[in-house]
């Protein structure tokens, strides 16, 4: 199999749902390791990207319950929380001063803000530093947007962009088989409509990045689909820039037989991302849910990127996550170069910026 696989890498020539399959069944870390590190070398040399960026978590007050979820609270609850405008306004005064290039936004869905906090939310950021780029609202917010405002989702996001939003990021797409994603996430909108709400932005000309959570009740097969879909809407948008898949977090959870993430797991998932998903030249290692060292082994295993800076990241830590809650631009650095590759700086659509 793999002497088969290693000619469809070298002639980038795109591989089968059985072979992704045959590939998660296999014990052979390191074979499948070797190929994701050629498929890689092949599309980025040996640079690793990262940013300097700030996560704000608006909200953790949420209608729905997600079981896997321990970030989310009903109002009243303790722990609860919404920020106010000059709050938000706040941190980015820090991430502006910090030399951030990101404001990376996402929350739960509050069951009573109005459409027009969102708006003037993203107004708020660019007034206080215009250059700053706003990656904001998965697509799960964006449709739940549209059910409180009353509008089609072309014209939340036409409204959205029109208050600053830049790109979005890719969370809410936890597992998009049905099968699974009703047992972890059944209020939640279905994957059909995260593709669906995610393909309007890409065609209104925004990027985004496509998540997988993976290591709770689904199959290896399940994560072969769930990547299938997403293969498949790049080929129609070429709208993702980067695939991150999201480690599992299971303390503070509701998730009845949930087994979490391995070492192993983490990094041939990975690997198998970088061999399957030929359309996405990003593939992204995220450091707050992986821990630092299987972030850094993963630079080895098809990966080049390793998000950013973060700063203040909750909802992984929520879910017992055990990484710090922010890194230095130097200490990224310093984490490439120990892997034996280059770290290059990058803004939010990955223009160089040293």
């Amino acid at each position: 199999m793999f002497e088969a696989l290693k000619e469809k890498v070298e002639t980038n020539t795109r591989i089968s749902d059985a072979e992704a399959l045959a590939l998660f069944e296999s014990n052979d870390l390191l074979a499948i390791g070797e190929l994701a590190a050629v498929a890689n070398r092949r599309k980025n040399g040996d640079k690793v990207y990262f940013n300097v960026n700030r996560h704000i978590n608006y909200t953790n007050l949420c209608v729905n319950r997600c079981t896997f979820c321990a970030f989310s609270k009903e109002d009243g609850e303790p722990g609860a929380y919404t920020l106010a405008l000059e709050q938000v306004a706040a941190k980015v005064r820090e991430a502006s001063a910090a030399g951030a290039t990101e404001i990376h936004i996402v929350g739960g869905l509050h069951p009573e803000l109005p459409f027009a906090f969102y708006l003037d939310m993203l107004r708020t950021i660019r007034d206080v530093d215009p250059r700053l780029h706003i990656k904001a609202f998965t697509a799960v917010e964006i449709d739940y947007f549209a059910r409180i405002s009353g509008l089609p989702v072309g014209e939340v996001i036409a409204e959205l962009q029109g208050a600053g939003l830049g790109s979005m990021p890719g969370g809410g797409a936890e597992i998009l088989v049905r099968r699974v994603r009703e047992r972890i996430c059944p209020e939640k909108i279905s994957g059909e409509r995260w593709l669906e709400v995610t393909e309007t932005a890409h065609r209104a000309g925004l990027k985004s990045n496509a998540t997988m959570l993976f290591g709770h009740l689904e199959s290896y097969a399940d994560r072969v689909e769930h990547m299938r879909l997403i293969r498949e809407l790049q080929d129609r948008t070429g709208g993702f820039q980067a695939f991150i898949p999201l480690a599992f977090q299971p303390d503070n959870t509701r998730v009845p037989g949930a087994r979490g993430v391995g070492g192993v797991d983490a990094l041939k998932t990975l690997a198998i991302a970088r061999l399957y998903l030929d359309n996405f030249r990003h593939v992204k290692a995220y450091w707050v849910m992986l821990g630092l060292k299987i972030a850094q082994t993963a630079l080895c295993f098809g990966v080049n990127d390793l998000d950013g800076t973060v700063v203040e990241e909750k909802i992984g830590h929520d879910a017992g996550a055990d990484s710090p809650q922010a890194m230095s631009r130097e200490g990224i650095e310093r984490l490439i170069r120990e892997a034996g590759r280059t770290p290059v700086e990058r803004d939010t659509l990955y223009n160089e910026l040293k």
